[in-house]
């Protein structure tokens, strides 16, 4: 029998069909500046210059991690695409930036294109949600790379901001106030200790709440700028508090955390007690309920949860910034 691609595992219209849905959910993203089509070679993205004095592009490339585990596990993929953008806008959301556009890369063992369909399907509506166009991306069938069932994401986003208004923590002084703006959940990160905690009976009982989509913080975050000055945004994903929140203390300052100030969901309180983790390795590994941490002058505190609130997005005081060497006080 002659060996063809098919043969060898690689079902190019499998693939085919997969585009066809990709072309519709990107459409639903499409933004006066994407100029070509999914499924040219190269994506066209014309950005509007016009209300930038100098416009400087913010890039951030991430993954989804070891939660694609419990999503394997649970059979459950319409969640992990919001999580794929969610990543990459969020970091791009900490230098101030409005996002512009994202591509994916999907690659697994054998194309499942029901599943990888609910997958774009959360890529774009997690674009949308974040104000990002999604002008193309990637899917590799490799054939004995992945086990059965399985597949990897990868993701690479493009943000653009003004360089006057860039935030990045430079500004923050003594006195000024830490806001902890709530997560979801355990967003995308901690995931390979999550895993050791558990059996897998047990993960299959928590997929529901394990399988929490990260929060897109674009839409909060973009209108807390309209009326209050941020000056300094962290991401808690990987690292959490202790590796995180250092990239926004300017030299001479700390910051302090008191963790009694908010109540973590009952789901981190149970990986501590099962897994038998001490407040540290909680505090560096996990979001702890706090998906993303601002530093802002202690006048503006109540304006900035204010309108927080008016976007449906609940906030709490959790620390202060004091003099130090760039360390993080967990409380």
């Amino acid at each position: 029998m002659k060996i063809t691609y098919k043969s060898a595992g690689v079902n190019i219209d499998k693939a085919n069909l997969l585009v066809g849905h990709y072309r519709r959910f990107a459409a639903a993203t499409k933004t006066g500046g994407v100029i070509s089509d999914v499924g040219s070679f190269g994506a066209l993205f014309r950005p509007d210059f016009r209300k930038f004095a100098d416009p400087l592009l913010v890039s951030s490339t991430d993954g989804v991690g070891t939660k694609l585990k419990i999503a394997f596990l649970a059979d459950k993929h319409d969640t992990v695409g919001i999580d794929l953008v969610a990543m990459s806008a969020n970091d791009i959301l900490c230098s101030g930036a409005e996002g512009l556009f994202f591509l994916d890369y999907i690659a697994t063992g054998k194309i499942r294109a029901g599943v990888l369909k609910d997958v774009v399907k959360g890529i774009s509506a997690a674009c949308r949600e974040a104000g990002f166009a999604l002008v193309g991306g990637e899917t590799a069938e490799m054939p004995g790379m992945y086990a059965r069932g399985e597949y990897d994401l990868a993701g690479f986003g493009v943000g653009i901001v003004d360089r006057r208004d860039v935030i990045d923590g430079s500004g923050t002084k003594a006195g000024d106030v830490v806001l902890g703006l709530e997560s979801s959940g355990l967003h995308s990160n901690g995931y390979s200790l999550v895993r050791k905690v558990f059996s897998e009976k047990e993960l299959r009982l928590h997929s529901r709440e394990l399988l929490k989509p990260t929060r897109l913080y674009a839409r909060h975050i973009l209108a807390l700028k309209k009326k209050v000055s941020i000056k300094g945004i962290a991401n808690i994903t990987g690292g959490a508090f202790y590796d995180k929140i250092p990239r926004i203390i300017p030299k001479g300052m700390a910051i302090e955390i008191e963790k009694d100030s908010w109540k973590a969901p009952q789901i981190f309180e149970l990986i501590k007690k099962r897994g038998d983790i001490d407040d540290r390795e909680m505090y560096r590994t996990l979001n702890m309920g706090i998906g993303m941490v601002l530093t802002l002058d202690r006048k503006s505190v109540d304006k900035a949860r204010d309108t927080l609130r008016s976007t449906g997005l609940r906030s709490h005081v959790i620390g202060r910034v004091v003099k130090g060497r760039g360390e993080v006080i967990v409380r």
